[in-house]
């Protein structure tokens, strides 16, 4: 099967964890994903573990940060400093050497910036009172979170993201207008925005409904890059939080949880909405390339 399902609609880059990203009209795509994505992250000097906006109650002011290299990433070299944008328009760059000591300021606890995940690369979730999210049954509730090639080290499975990076599970996602249009219709009164989902790749599909759940297993030829759909992208209190003119609003994290609850590995049913995605074939992705499912 070789089917056209729609073309690149927009590109993202997080160089920080939990900030606001770039917008890209074309990225370079290695085999750890967009380069230059997630490179950076915030330790809590108290806890050691690395910030993330997942934890809403520690670390409210996360999306209120915009992170942007100050020139473009290479493959195969050390990322470029990036320039971190408070909400009063104040900045700092990662290469300053009181950089810590700003956004500590800022986020009121001590953190520093950094280049490299822990070895025990741990984060505190937090699980919102919302039906359907969790299997295990967490509402309200903090739980602490193994990521990355840590999580993948305590299951005992190969990691598809090297260590000392900051990917959540795999290094690329991707999102379709479908999705968004459909979560639109089932949710008319929330402002459904491709900014609360955080993702590389969004594609301008042609189809209907939750349409990536149906290119798990398959390869997506994207521009030069080929890239393999893994997993679905289990949904999480990310997609509530207020960010630039976004409220906060928990009625989209409910619709998918009533409306696409998936299966995710052998864990159970989650909320999802769009793909996690290794690289087969690096290379360029622009803007406007159309993407094709094998």
């Amino acid at each position: 099967m070789v089917e056209q399902v729609g073309a690149v609609a927009a590109l993202w880059r997080f160089p920080v964890k939990s900030m606001l990203g770039e917008q890209l009209d074309a990225a370079e795509v290695g085999s750890s994903g967009l380069v230059g994505d997630r490179a950076y992250a915030l330790i809590d000097d108290t806890t050691g573990k690395v910030v993330s906006a997942k934890n809403p109650r520690l670390w409210p002011n996360m999306l209120g940060c915009r992170a942007s290299f100050l020139e473009p990433p290479r493959a195969g070299e050390d990322p470029p400093p990036v320039r971190i944008t408070l909400p009063d328009g104040t900045s700092v760059t990662s290469d300053e050497p009181d950089v810590d000591t700003v956004l500590s300021d800022f986020l009121g606890r001590k953190v520093r910036l950094v280049r490299a995940a822990p070895a025990d690369l741990t984060i505190d979730q937090y699980h919102p009172d919302v039906d359907g999210l969790d299997p295990a049954g967490h509402r309200d509730t903090m739980v602490e979170a193994r990521i990355g090639s840590s999580f993948f080290a305590e299951v005992g499975l190969p990691s598809p993201v090297p260590d000392g990076s900051f990917f959540d599970l795999f290094p690329l996602s991707v999102l379709t207008t479908s999705t968004l249009d459909r979560v639109r219709g089932l949710a008319p009164q929330s402002p459904v925005d491709e900014r609360r989902f955080r993702m590389n790749v969004i594609v301008a599909s042609t189809g209907w409904g939750f349409v990536e759940n149906a290119w798990l297993d398959h390869r997506l030829v994207i521009g030069d890059v080929e890239i393999d759909v893994m997993l679905p992208d289990p949904r999480c209190v990310m997609t509530t939080l207020a960010q630039e003119d976004l409220p906060h609003d928990t009625n989209v994290l409910r619709t998918l949880a009533r409306h696409n609850r998936i299966a995710v590995g052998g864990d159970g049913l989650f909320p999802c909405a769009g793909v996690y995605a290794v690289v087969a074939s690096p290379g360029m992705i622009r803007r406007g390339d159309q993407v094709v499912l094998n």
